[in-house]
């Protein structure tokens, strides 16, 4: 999935310059699995809860576990290379 500039908005941080942020998409389980067979890479976020992930042995290989509370924080050093996924519970 592309992320097209035009359907960004911005997101001010405190102290912080502007970080474009992408609109709310959702992409199914089957759709994704279809691009990542064609190899689209993306970048997976484990945004469960301390609890949540304590109590769950199952992670999407190479995610990075950042609670959601913190998503916005991460942000500015994500890679832009590639369209974000998050899952949670």
């Amino acid at each position: 999935m592309q992320r097209d500039r035009a359907d960004w908005h911005l997101c001010a941080e405190p102290q912080e310059k502007e970080i474009p942020m992408a609109n709310d998409q959702r992409i199914t389980v089957d759709e994704l699995r279809k691009r990542l067979d064609v190899g689209e890479p993306f970048l997976f976020l484990d945004t469960r809860n301390p609890q949540a992930w304590a109590e769950s042995d199952v992670k999407v290989h190479g995610a990075i576990r950042v609670p959601a509370d913190h998503f916005e924080d991460y942000l500015p050093g994500s890679p832009k290379d590639r369209p974000i996924v998050t899952y949670c519970t």
